[in-house]
């Protein structure tokens, strides 16, 4: 009994390590400074977009509810980038978590009892995900904020799409943690980076395939949802900025950018759950089996 309290306050301290090296790292401040950029830039074209919809009436406005159509668009665009910055942020604290420290002869150490090697990755991947999560809530919130200040406007759903959005990040970081125990960290990197695209891809031949009416590639676009679910959350979370619009309005917001919006079934948060569990016990299993 007391080695198994003895392994979880272990545990806890390197959480809380793993967050604290997270905020003090190099890569934390350079993110934060591009988000600080990106959310300057993003203020100054809301407020530009906003103030041409009050200056002139566009051709059709009496179909469509340009403030929507302007709002979801950008905020769209301020979603993606969250989901961009996150993802950079989780690989980036993800970075040789297992080949990389056990290099350089720091990760020995820490897998001694009462810690152990699964323990060790996944309070690893609990830190970063902490992290990397908390910063695209934070980049959500201050995106909306800009969003109804600046553009009177607000989405449908204010709260789930940022949810949606942090446990994608979640999700990346998994994938990342994983990659670790198999690659040298530049290998890493590029690897994740590559799967992210790849999820962002495969959303947009979705969206290509249902305007084609094309099955293969819709069926393409499920089965990429499966492997990637963070693709799959982020597409949800567009989709509630404006699932209550109806008409040619509702039509047109739900092109989204970058992957357009997609509903998911009920099931999408249980099989979500399941998967970030598969892939740290997949990564758990397999570093128990390295050679360090």
């Amino acid at each position: 009994m007391s080695g198994r309290i003895e392994s979880i306050a272990a545990a806890r301290a390197v959480v809380g390590f793993a967050l604290a090296e997270s905020v003090r790292r190099r890569v934390f401040a350079i993110v934060v400074a591009l988000t600080l950029v990106f959310l300057a830039l993003y203020g100054l074209g809301v407020n530009f977009a906003f103030d041409e919809i009050e200056r002139r009436t566009l051709i059709g406005s009496e179909l469509i509810d340009e403030r929507a159509l302007a709002g979801s668009t950008l905020f769209g665009l301020a979603m993606f980038a969250t989901l961009f910055l996150g993802a950079v942020l989780a690989v980036f604290l993800t970075i040789g978590v297992v080949r990389g420290d056990a290099e350089s002869g720091l990760l020995q150490p820490l897998v001694v009892r009462p810690l152990g090697r699964g323990a060790m990755l996944v309070a690893r991947w609990a830190g970063a995900a902490l992290a990397a999560g908390a910063y695209a809530l934070v980049v959500y919130a201050l995106s909306l904020a800009l969003t109804s200040a600046l553009g009177d406007w607000s989405p449908d759903h204010v709260v789930l799409p940022g949810l949606a959005l942090a446990f994608a990040v979640v999700i990346i970081a998994a994938i990342s943690v994983l990659a670790s125990v198999f690659m040298a960290s530049t290998a890493q990197g590029i690897a994740v980076f590559m799967i992210f695209g790849a999820g962002l891809v495969a959303g947009l031949l979705g969206q290509i395939g249902d305007a084609l009416d094309s099955r293969t590639l819709e069926r393409l676009a499920d089965v990429a949802s499966y492997v990637l679910p963070f693709e799959a959350l982020y597409q949800h979370g567009l989709f509630l900025l404006t699932s209550e619009q109806l008409g040619l309005t509702g039509a047109l917001v739900q092109l989204g950018p970058f992957g357009g919006a997609s509903e998911a079934g009920s099931g999408l948060l249980a099989f979500a759950l399941a998967y970030t569990a598969a892939v740290i016990g997949l990564g758990v299993a397999a570093f128990a089996r390295a050679d360090l």
